[in-house]
């Protein structure tokens, strides 16, 4: 709620500004989805993020969109993923500062989790972190092959936290994939199932807590 009016997103891309006295809508959007998406868990979307005069919304077809607030039209649209090997973006995105930050939904297939973070006024990414680790990087060596780790999960689905004066990003990360077998991914499989503190402007992890190493149960 901000300006009079409440701002509402709901399934299959659909979003509202509604009078906040009356509830009669100002303008209504609906996204146009693609053939050929896989998709996990139903049409999610947990919300907007704001930033001035411009609204930000992450898409099932793994699209960051920045709408008016005026008017509902799009200001710009930015790829996150590809959407055909089943990422979405189902979280509300996290504005910090000149950023806008999102994290992918996937973790039922064969992806490797990551958290963007876009420019705001143009939807040019800034930088990106993987929730799983490259052959050779810190955390490789909780998984047993760099093919476990191209397919090893970690979505980040759930809304971050930011810390303005530790200029930190805070996320929960998701299931190591597949979820509930785990004779392909021996190992702790970092950093999924884990809190992971990110510097705000650049994306390098800070520090991370797994709670559950190796889940096998879908945790998160």
């Amino acid at each position: 709620f901000f300006g009079g009016r409440l701002y509402l997103t709901g399934l299959a891309g659909h979003a509202w500004a509604l009078d906040a006295r009356t509830g009669q809508p100002a303008w209504t959007y609906r996204r146009e989805y693609p053939s050929g998406m896989v998709n996990c868990c139903g049409a999610i979307n947990r919300g907007f993020a704001v930033l001035g005069d411009t609204l930000y919304m992450g898409t099932i077809d793994a699209r960051l969109i920045a709408l008016s607030v005026k008017d509902g039209t799009v200001s710009w649209e930015s790829p996150v993923a590809d959407a055909s090997k089943g990422y979405s973006v189902t979280m509300a995105p996290l504005v910090v500062k000149d950023k806008v930050i999102v994290g992918v939904s996937g973790s039922e297939f064969p992806t490797r989790g990551f958290i963007d973070a876009y420019n705001a006024r143009n939807g040019n990414r800034v930088w990106r972190f993987y929730t799983v680790p490259a052959p050779g990087e810190p955390g490789s060596d909780t998984w047993p092959s760099a093919e476990a780790m191209a397919k090893g999960g970690g979505g980040v689905w759930g809304a971050g936290s930011y810390d303005p004066d530790l200029n930190l990003v805070f996320y929960g990360t998701g299931n190591p994939n597949p979820a509930y077998y785990g004779q392909d991914r021996v190992g702790d499989n970092l950093y999924t199932s884990s809190l992971v503190a990110l510097d705000a402007d650049t994306g390098t992890l800070r520090w991370h807590y797994q709670f559950t190493p190796h889940d096998l149960h879908d945790w998160d």
